[in-house]
């Protein structure tokens, strides 16, 4: 057993730095140093992959009401979100603009296309406004920046130096441009304006995780930290946070 936000790690070689995932069920920011994560510093947002191709079927519904896309099977409208949907640079621009906009036929293979123009990008911004979903939360780049805020300032532009992308739901076109401008304007405006986040994302980082375990597995240093079903049945879950912490 390993941290995954260590395996993300340790899949670009690094063994300090912050790892942010954005999987199917859940984003994190974890800063890990040394190999070890920095539990009181991480951060979570239950939004995630499923949750957007929830919401992007509910604004094809609104959309086209007479179509019956409630129906429509759950991996054709994630195919559908993989296929066509991107993030904003300029979320409140491009959507009081229709000349920004640029529309993309997708066929649900139930008989029916449908021309998706704002729902593009509308569908992955509740990762950085949760408030689309009636969620009073922050976003992922607030996230990050507080997971940043929360090591000490001796280790803080070292691990700011390598911050892995991992899962997904990074995969989005914008997606890492986005993170790193938001990033970098909360480091600003809360007086960081020396710290500039380095943004690692790997063509692969859709299977980072399994990517690092992998690496992880062949190192002579991880030996120590295999954990049996016999060891694991004798001492239950606290022998994760002992050896990991």
């Amino acid at each position: 057993m390993a941290s995954t936000a260590l395996l993300a790690l340790c899949s670009t070689g690094a063994f300090s730095g912050l790892a942010v995932e954005a999987g199917a069920g859940v984003c994190h920011a974890t800063p890990i140093y040394g190999g070890h994560s920095w539990h009181e510093a991480t951060f979570r947002l239950d939004v995630a992959g499923s949750t957007l191709s929830r919401y992007l079927r509910n604004l094809l519904v609104a959309a086209y009401p007479h179509l019956q896309l409630r129906a429509v099977p759950r991996k054709a409208i994630t195919q559908l979100k993989k296929r066509c949907c991107y993030v904003s640079l300029d979320f409140e621009g491009d959507l009081q603009n229709p000349d920004r906009h640029h529309p993309a036929t997708f066929c649900l293979g139930n008989g029916c296309s449908v021309c998706l123009s704002s729902e593009r990008f509308c569908c992955p911004e509740p990762i950085f406004q949760p408030s689309l979903l009636g969620e009073a939360k922050p976003g992922l780049p607030a996230l990050v920046f507080r997971a940043l805020q929360k090591v000490p300032a001796t280790l803080r532009k070292r691990l700011a130096d390598t911050v892995v992308l991992a899962g997904g739901s990074t995969l989005f076109p914008g997606f890492t441009e986005r993170l790193e401008m938001e990033l970098e304007a909360q480091c600003r405006r809360h007086g960081y304006a020396a710290l500039r986040p380095c943004l690692v994302a790997k063509p692969g980082r859709g299977t980072a995780v399994w990517t690092g375990g992998s690496m992880a597995a062949s190192l002579r240093s991880f030996q120590c930290r295999w954990i049996t079903r016999a060891m694991y049945q004798e001492c239950g879950s606290k022998l994760v946070h002992e050896i990991f912490n």
